[in-house]
């Protein structure tokens, strides 16, 4: 382990975001929450990094909220003992959801509860065969947080959601992906490989119109159908305004492969 609960690390275009606590098997004490919420931040807005992996340590993802911390906590009230939702929690599923460029979670052991929500605010998973997952909520009492009630309905539908919410049963990678969530199963020690891969894939890609996909799609769902293909209007001439496409279409015609470089 380092000295931060999170380390980020950058490899040309692609920065990985590593959850680093494996001996509290990556659960999120406020100093994690913390570090997290700044990471993702910081590449957000990092023109540089042109695609994300969001990892944890060792053989877990994410355990969630570190129930010992969170106990004494409560001992102040559940007014100051949940503003670390509006604190913590919300930017970071803010950020990642809105983030103008790709973002892998890489999947590679129990992940449950917010760490469910961390990996579903991203834009596609690898998840190793057989991993565990649960939204762990109602067994402490509570309801979702970590953007869940949004991003678990939208994947799964409605009638699932509930059920994995009011029965809170663990469910493993492959039913998750049968249900819609997006995501792919590999061995254990093929998930982050995998994951990075894909995410050099993805930085070599037209991230100008990946960010706009992303933005398309994250906004349709409070548009009437109208504003939807205005919007579409919009993102196209954004889209093509820029070199990547002008030298896509110029690169198709030529019968060359088309580089793209974010502009």
């Amino acid at each position: 382990m380092t000295d931060s609960p999170v380390v980020v690390d950058r490899t040309a275009a692609v920065a990985a975001i590593t959850l680093d606590d494996p001996e509290h098997r990556n659960a999120l004490t406020t100093v994690a929450k913390a570090a997290l919420r700044d990471a993702v931040a910081e590449v957000a807005r990092d023109e540089g990094v042109r695609a994300v992996v969001l990892t944890g340590s060792a053989r877990a993802f994410c355990l969630g909220q570190d129930l010992g911390e969170h106990s004494k906590a409560l001992a102040d009230g559940p007014e100051a003992a949940f503003a670390t939702v509006r604190e913590h929690y919300t930017p970071i599923v803010r950020d990642l959801l809105t983030m103008p460029k790709p973002v892998i979670a890489a999947v590679g052991g129990t992940c449950v509860g917010a760490g469910l929500g961390l990996a579903l605010a991203c834009d596609h998973r690898v998840f190793a065969t057989g991993v565990k997952l649960a939204t762990a909520f109602a067994g402490i009492g509570l309801t979702f947080d970590t953007g869940l009630s949004v991003t678990l309905p939208r994947a799964v539908g409605d009638a699932r959601a509930k059920e994995l919410l009011l029965f809170g049963r663990t469910f493993t990678a492959q039913e998750a992906i049968a249900w819609g969530i997006s995501g792919e199963t590999v061995a254990a020690e093929e998930v982050l490989p995998r994951a990075a891969d894909l995410a050099r894939q993805l930085a070599d890609g037209p991230t100008t119109a990946f960010a706009q996909s992303k933005r398309l799609i994250e906004q349709a769902h409070g548009r009437s159908l109208d504003e939807a293909l205005e919007a579409e209007a919009l993102g196209q001439i954004r889209c093509g305004s820029t070199s990547d496409h002008t030298g896509a279409v110029a690169a198709f015609l030529d019968r060359r492969t088309p580089v793209f470089t974010g502009r």
